[in-house]
């Protein structure tokens, strides 16, 4: 099957990546122990503050996701340069076959173990950041939100001076993805309100048809 590695650099892939990135910071927050499994910096922040606290027995929750995030990006890189030359599937499938696989387990590990579930968000997250970075030959996140952000307001006021309708298109690009991270947070909530923990379920789905999209050849 002849495949088109640039499907993975599209606006479709890139928003639905976002919104799983969105609904995976509302539900680490509102079902395992407030923390945000995509935004280390918010749990290094915390971490600094237990350490001044003298707190040093919950620092470590804070710390662990952050040393997940690490390792996920170290499994990713090992993925991709093992199978980048792959001829019967893309190297970025099998990151989001993992991926998929993880968060399905995610769903069976009980609140008593927040911890656990959490190290797994964290591990999941960082092997989508670190696999899909770029849209259209730019670079942007899927699981955060604030250089998404800085990129999207400086290729605004690009297109203020100097007027290139491509800068406009970049920035909307930009302010889209984080429309649909945002997207993906509502959605959490909504369905973590009936569903709780088994809401893991949804961001499996949609990495399902991503994992579906990326055998398209790009037109």
């Amino acid at each position: 099957m002849k495949r088109c590695k640039k499907i993975t650099e599209t606006l479709l892939i890139g928003a639905m990546l976002a919104m799983v990135g969105g609904f995976l910071d509302v539900y680490t927050y509102i079902c395992r122990g407030g923390v945000f499994a995509n935004a280390q910096t918010g749990n290094l922040v915390i971490f600094g503050i237990k350490i001044a606290e003298g707190d040093y027995e919950d620092c470590f929750y804070y710390l662990i996701p952050v040393i997940s995030f690490f390792l996920g990006i170290v499994v990713a890189e090992y993925i991709r340069r093992k199978y980048k030359d792959n001829n019967k599937i893309h190297w970025r499938q099998i990151v989001i076959a993992f991926e998929t696989i993880v968060l399905a387990v995610i769903a069976f590990i009980p609140k008593n173990n927040n911890m656990l579930a959490n190290i797994l968000v964290s591990f999941v997250c960082s092997l989508q950041v670190q696999s899909f970075k770029k849209i259209y030959g730019n670079a942007y996140a899927t699981t955060m939100c604030t250089g998404n952000l800085r990129s999207a307001t400086e290729s605004l006021y690009e297109y203020k001076t100097s007027k290139n309708k491509s800068d406009l298109q970049k920035s909307l690009r930009y302010y889209g993805v984080i429309g649909f991270f945002m997207l993906g947070a509502v959605i959490g909530v909504l369905l973590i309100n009936v569903f709780e923990n088994k809401t893991i379920f949804f961001p499996c789905a949609v990495l399902a048809v991503v994992f579906v999209l990326i055998f398209i050849e790009e037109p």
